[in-house]
């Protein structure tokens, strides 16, 4: 028997790639075309045994066409062999599925136009759901339903299933997709196996190296009817965002009261905008994250089984945030804006992009986050075949995800009424040159201003059990069944500074000008900017000398009522489904239809404010909902399959939209009144799916999908700009916040509104190059493509119509193509993974900009390129080396409306590089 070794995924890098490796490893593809050469064979060929990288598509494949569902598949055949590092980068390989990332790592995912709210996980065949901490750029910590895939490892899994229709069996939640996540288990092993994985990485724009590690040992005992596997991964991941801001665009009417002879003023009240926090930003991460599997198998007959699984994941991180900006463009007092003379500028449909100004104030700043999320997952099922007819089986589980953000600080320095401030978004809207007036590395003169504390906590636990049936009725058809119970809670807690942020101690010369030797520098390395360098706090050395983390005097710590709230719900279940095959005349048909009732008992708790008095709130409701489902799949011939799917689907409200009552925040510049509405109804939604698929060959498929969802209901967040005199609200929710009625606040509601209608098609093409001759055989290819078009009806915060326009976090178009070469010794890919702008906001926040009801914020599309190559040295060991990202690809947000679009937030991450060894015992 001839076993042909074909490992992981492919660069070949660029085109010429292909060449440069055969030059410089001739041997390994001497050896794959001797393999491959009949002559060179003397032993016939009884079987060959496909690993590595196209095994796992072959794989991926057989569970594709072996479902009577749309689903899609990554398979990992061993451990260190998962197709990317991260789980969000390896799902966005998958048609239909887009990522949005955070730090240069897929975060979360959005599956067929809908996002991370829209999908549900379950990881070993139970609902779970897991949050970290992010900037505020970001989204600050997540405090919603979408899945934060960055807590896990990829090397702890086995294989992640994405189930793009809906059928009885399998849990409500979902409006995009069900992802299946699945860690291994000992009976996936033919006996004793242990496999480590060791790799270096480098981020080029850290520069630095971390370590990553990878390990498994499986055994079984007793002839094969006990079994037993570890696996262990840990990781350390450094790098940088380096980029520029401006938060928002404001413009003048909406801002307060200014002098009618500024010139800024006269400037601005034609509805011209400038950014409120001109900047450049810099932010480093430092992040480990561990995780552990364990699993338990018995089979004590051929008819009972029972598996154990335990999940644990532990991510830290640490994140320093650097910035200098002239925050007195955000300042709608007397001290801000009022006061500012705009000398010279130039405006270009509607927006100061360029302006030299004088009397503005100037702020450096200095961030530290610290913040951990720690999951875990206990899980038990089982299976008894009673009969030949007649099985039963069962599960239960439960699950915790902790976030806690104990330190999240900001020290901050300003200089007053600078002369001959300048910042200029001609040349590049991403990339601005400023002129602070004054050199903006020198470290004189500076007075410390603000000190700002936050601390986070999020925490989501799931307690399911759930007992189901198969009854085998007859040859074609089958009856299943089952009851679930699921209970899901979700608790929020922020703490912040209790007195105001601008009251800060003094230093030893009876003064708040901070000492020169309290300030440290910031630079950018990677991104070319002006300034490049500028002072900021030293933030250790002011926090030791204040010891402003003791959570005491005039740094003690208080609830922060907006984000101090929770929501539980328990969830009541019960299914039927017909699974059955037939013939249509010569065409053999199977499917299932059923359908599933569940009912939601929810309790929303919340601290609402109350004529300025905080207050706690708890709104109890119930609501149900019956999902009919029917999948058909028709073998039109051997090969050529047609699948049909529609279903009734439901999505829970966002876990934020759900907080009782109303509450005024003002953080600095930052002023805001978020209400919530915990009678809010579900996303409801019918669904109807078509699709083709034509497996020509091993290995091979091409497939055409379309798809269809009216959505009845559409839950969103409006966000509105205005005076808070406007708003109709009692000023005295204002006293103590330092604010005054004349200021400008954003308000936040969630509404149902009437939904819409999305629509899209998806194309696959999955093919190894068997049929050419030579070790061109060994090459591959994955391609797919994704259109999406959605139209949903957007609101003001008032109720009355504003835009329709696409959902948010939907691309038009995205594409991924993977070009592989898979031989005896050496294996590489080479991935480009694409999409388009996207929706983040809408309407927009900025009044006047969005005065016609027609402004959004949004993302602009990515191209990110991957690549990988193994080499083989022996049976048992391997070396590889991986780099993603290598174009740098940047991240870019933005506020428009139809004439014009302004930079909001713009960052670089840098290429990553991984060099690695594996050893298989």
């Amino acid at each position: 028997m001839h076993t042909r070794n074909i490992r992981r995924k492919t660069p070949v890098t660029l085109l010429a790639a292909s060449i440069g490796l055969a030059l410089y490893m001739p041997s390994a593809f001497a050896q794959d075309a001797a393999a491959q050469d009949p002559a060179a064979q003397a032993i016939d060929l009884d079987t060959v045994v496909v690993t590595g990288y196209r095994a796992s598509l072959e794989r991926a494949l057989d569970i594709k066409r072996g479902e009577v569902g749309m689903v899609d598949a990554v398979v990992a055949q061993d451990i260190g062999k998962f197709p990317d590092l991260n789980l969000a980068e390896s799902l966005q390989r998958i048609p239909g599925v887009v990522i949005t990332r955070d730090g240069g790592e897929g975060r979360q995912i959005t599956v067929r136009g809908l996002g991370p709210d829209f999908t549900r996980v379950r990881l070993n065949g139970l609902e779970a759901l897991s949050t970290v901490g992010s900037t505020d750029g970001q989204g600050g910590t997540n405090r919603g339903r979408g899945f934060d895939f960055n807590v896990f490892a990829s090397d702890l899994f086995s294989q992640l299933i994405v189930r793009k229709t809906a059928s009885a069996d399998v849990d409500e939640g979902s409006l995009g997709a069900t992802v299946d996540l699945r860690t291994a288990r000992p009976f996936d092993y033919d006996g004793f196996t242990a496999v480590t994985n060791v790799q270096a990485s480098w981020n080029d724009a850290a520069g630095a190296a971390s370590p990553r590690f990878a390990g498994l040992i499986a055994d079984t005992w007793a002839d094969g009817k006990f079994g037993a596997l570890l696996s262990v991964a840990y990781s350390e991941r450094q790098t940088v965002d380096e980029g520029t801001g401006t938060v928002r665009w404001a413009n003048g009417p909406a801002n307060g009261n200014f002098s009618p002879a500024s010139p800024f003023q006269q400037a601005r009240s034609a509805d011209v905008f400038a950014p409120r926090f001109p900047r450049y930003t810099l932010m480093e991460h430092d992040q480990k994250r561990l995780g552990v599997t364990g699993a338990l198998q018995f089979r004590p007959t051929d008819r009972t089984e029972f598996n154990f699984d335990a999940l644990y994941s532990k991510i830290d991180a640490q994140r320093d945030e650097k910035y200098i900006e002239a925050n007195g463009l955000s300042k709608s007092t007397a001290d801000g804006k009022a006061q500012i003379l705009v000398n010279d500028g130039e405006i270009r449909n509607g927006a100061l992009v360029y302006a030299r100004m004088d009397n503005v104030d100037i702020r450096a700043e200095n961030r530290h986050d610290e913040w951990t999320t720690e999951f875990y997952q206990f899980s038990l099922d089982g299976e008894h075949e009673f009969s030949d007819s007649f099985t039963v089986s069962g599960k239960i589980g439960t699950s915790k995800s902790e976030h806690k953000n104990p330190v999240q600080a900001t020290v901050m320095m300003d200089k007053l009424d600078v002369q001959g401030y300048s910042y200029d978004y001609r040349g590049n809207m991403n990339k601005p040159v400023f002129n602070y007036g004054v050199d903006p590395t020198d470290p004189n003169g500076w007075t410390l201003s603000t000190i700002r504390l936050r601390e986070n906590y999020v925490t989501n636990e799931f307690d399911t059990g759930q007992l189901d049936f198969t009854w085998l009725i007859g040859p074609s058809f089958t009856l299943v069944g089952g009851i679930q119970a699921k209970d899901y809670s979700f608790d929020s807690s922020e703490r912040r500074r209790t007195a105001n942020e601008t009251i800060v101690p003094n230093f030893a010369s009876g003064t708040r000008i901070v000492p020169a030797d309290m300030t440290e520098l910031a630079s950018l390395k990677g991104l070319t900017g002006a300034p490049g360098t500028w002072v900021v706090p030293d933030f250790d050395k002011i926090v030791d000398l204040f010891d402003v983390l003791s959570g005491e005097g005039t740094f003690a710590l208080s609830n922060f009522a907006p984000s101090d709230r929770g929501v539980e719900e328990k969830d009541r279940g019960a299914y039927l489904m017909g699974k059955f095959s037939t013939d249509l005349g010569p065409i053999p048909l199977s499917g299932n239809f059923g359908v599933r009732y569940v009912k939601t008992e929810q309790t929303s708790s919340g601290i609402a404010t109350a004529s300025g008095v905080p207050t706690a709130v708890t709104v109890s409701r119930e609501y149900s909902d019956t999902l009919p489902s029917l999948n058909l799949v028709a073998e039109l011939a051997p090969d050529f399959l047609v699948r049909f799917g529609a279903a009734k689907v439901m999505s829970r409200p966002g876990l934020g939209s759900l907080t009782p009552g109303v509450t005024v925040s003002v953080s600095g510049s930052a002023r805001t009144v978020s209400g919530g509405n915990p009678l809010l109804n579900p996303t409801r939604a019918k669904t109807a799916d078509l699709g083709f698929e034509w497996y020509f060959n091993e290995g091979a498929m091409l497939g055409l999908a379309v798809f269809y969802k009216d959505i009845d209901s559409f839950i969103q967040n409006t966000r509105e700009s205005r005076v808070y005199a406007d708003s109709g609200l009692p000023a005295s929710l204002l006293d103590g916040t330092n604010a005054s009625v004349t200021d400008e606040f954003v308000f936040t509601v969630p509404i149902n509104t009437p939904g819409g209608d999305l629509t899209g098609l998806e194309f696959n093409y999955t093919q190894p190059f068997t049929f050419l001759p030579g070790f061109w055989q060994d090459f591959g290819v994955q391609l797919n493509y994704t259109y999406v078009d959605s139209e949903i009806q957007y609101l003001l915060s008032t109720g009355a119509a504003a835009q329709k326009a696409a959902m948010t976090g939907q691309s038009k178009n995205s594409w991924n193509a993977t070009l592989f070469y898979e031989g005896a010794r050496f294996s590489g890919r080479i991935s480009a993974t694409n999409r388009d702008d996207f929706l983040i906001q809408v309407p927009g926040t900025e009044t006047g900009f969005n005065s016609a009801a027609n402004g959004y914020h949004g993302q602009s599309g990515t191209t990110v390129l991957d690549a990988s190559i193994r080499y083989k040295i022996s049976d048992n060991v391997e070396v590889s080396l991986e780099g993603s990202n290598l174009t740098n690809e940047a991240q870019e947000s933005w506020v428009a409306n139809p004439s014009v679009a302004l930079p909001l937030e713009y960052s670089e991450t840098g290429r990553t590089f991984l060099l690695g060894l594996r050893y298989k015992f």
